[in-house]
């Protein structure tokens, strides 16, 4: 899930706090004994899916409430920090894989292994790697609830217009391959030339053929970081928890390079003219063809009224398809004053009963193999062709892992600011990533 950077510095201000969570005395829950259990979402998509997963639950549990709040990604952790640091946390979490080891080295995440043991809970039913995600030095920070993978989203009736079939695109950082070559012919200016055609005018853009999503953390989950690692480049010596990253690498510098190229020929916005708005509302405005997106999109943009939207797989590079492979897991918060009823919602949340809930909705792929399966299913039923995430994540070598490691927050705070001097035309690629490595590198050598 996405997995847009955190607050500056967010995490950095977190500290372990004791106490927090809603109000209780510890107890699990019994109808003598009510609990209420705060549960803290941040895609408003999912929110009715929970609901529908705390209404059984708290069917079978009757004195167990489950209160859900959700916030937009920013907000969301933002919040977060505030509430951390002030002892008031939510007692579940939904949590991003990336980014919960800094929460675990401030002695934020509760251990929930000796529950999962003890209640014999069946980790094989997750899709595989899945359950390793929250592993660390022994100790469980989380049950997984989805994955996601990533694929080109665009506008139908714009490709259709251009004669295009996006099917099958090859891509590489010298000349774009046959991936440039559909960005150009998308691009239109205001006098109706197409950017492969004499006459475009970059400075007169209608309808870009592309808009990246240029500020997506130090991962670049949507976009860059799937044409890299198809390029060669590998983030990191060990995943998850390596300690020695490779933004230096030159494969890394060539994919960087060739997307700033998209600016600078006029097929994507220049960085400083980049809405703030986000690819989804410029797709959704016709201001641009195609994107890169993530499977928690679907749903949204094939039921868009503004555009007719469709799927095609990212672009075949020199090292084959590469997806970006992530998941959220829900964890609980160290501070609660009701361990036991916050475990008994975060194992409902991981069991079929909540997932194939979930799976009906149709908004994500959840983490059970099965209730995948089912979300499968609803999505064919609804006639969405969404294979485009789905063949590359059963695919082999097909996906990677976002890189799990310590330091998140800053590492992201690094990269941005180095490709944002790319972006604006400050440094090349490769002498700004260079330095970025060396900052990133130095934070784990302090260790």
């Amino acid at each position: 899930m996405k997995k847009a950077h955190l607050a500056a510095g967010a995490l950095l201000l977190l500290t372990a706090a004791c106490g927090g969570g809603s109000g209780g005395s510890g107890g699990s829950g019994s109808a003598d004994d009510p609990v209420t259990i705060s549960y803290a979402l941040f895609d408003d998509a999912q929110q009715a899916g929970y609901q529908r997963c705390a209404d059984a639950f708290q069917k079978a549990n009757p004195g167990i409430t489950i209160k859900i709040t959700q916030a937009a990604w920013d907000q969301y952790w933002q919040n977060l920090t505030t509430q951390m640091v002030s002892g008031s946390a939510p007692d579940v979490i939904t949590m991003q894989a990336s980014y919960y080891p800094q929460f675990v080295k401030n002695g934020q995440l509760l251990d929930i292994e000796p529950m999962v043991r003890a209640d014999k809970v069946d980790l094989g039913q997750y899709r595989p790697g899945l359950a390793e995600l929250w592993l660390k030095d022994g100790k469980r920070y989380g049950l997984p609830k989805d994955w996601d993978t990533i694929a080109i989203i665009y506008n139908a009736t714009l490709a259709k217009k251009a004669k295009l079939d996006l099917s099958d695109l090859t891509w590489n950082p010298q000349d774009g391959g046959t991936f440039e070559k559909a960005i150009a012919k998308l691009t239109v200016d205001s006098s109706g030339r197409h950017g492969d055609e004499p006459g475009f005018d970059k400075s007169k853009v209608a309808v870009y053929g592309i808009t990246p999503e240029l500020k997506d953390d130090g991962l670049g989950q949507n976009g860059w970081g799937d044409l890299a690692v198809s390029n060669g480049f590998s983030y990191i010596d060990k995943n998850p928890f390596g300690t020695r990253y490779f933004y230096d690498d030159p494969k890394l510098a060539e994919t960087i390079a060739w997307f700033k190229g998209l600016m600078d020929k006029g097929y994507a916005a220049p960085y400083d003219k980049v809405s703030s708005l986000g690819p989804d509302a410029v797709l959704g405005s016709g201001k641009a063809a195609l994107g890169i997106t993530g499977s928690w999109t679907i749903k949204s943009y094939l039921e868009s009224t503004e555009q007719k939207f469709a799927f095609a797989p990212l672009p075949t590079g020199p090292q084959g398809r590469k997806s970006a492979f992530n998941g959220l897991a829900d964890s609980i918060y160290a501070g609660t004053k009701q361990p036991e009823a916050a475990w008994k919602w975060v194992k409902f949340l991981g069991s079929t009963g909540c997932q194939d809930i979930i799976a009906d909705t149709a908004v994500v792929f959840p983490a059970i193999s099965s209730s995948t399966q089912r979300a499968i299913a609803a999505h064919k039923a609804a006639h969405r062709d969404i294979s485009a995430f789905t063949t590359v994540a059963d695919a082999p070598g097909g996906t990677f892992l976002l890189p799990v490691s310590d330091h998140a927050d800053e590492i992201n705070q690094i990269v941005l600011t180095a490709l944002e001097e790319v972006w604006l035309g400050q440094k090349d690629a490769r002498t700004a990533l260079t330095t970025a490595n060396q900052q990133v590198n130095a934070l784990f050598a302090n260790d």
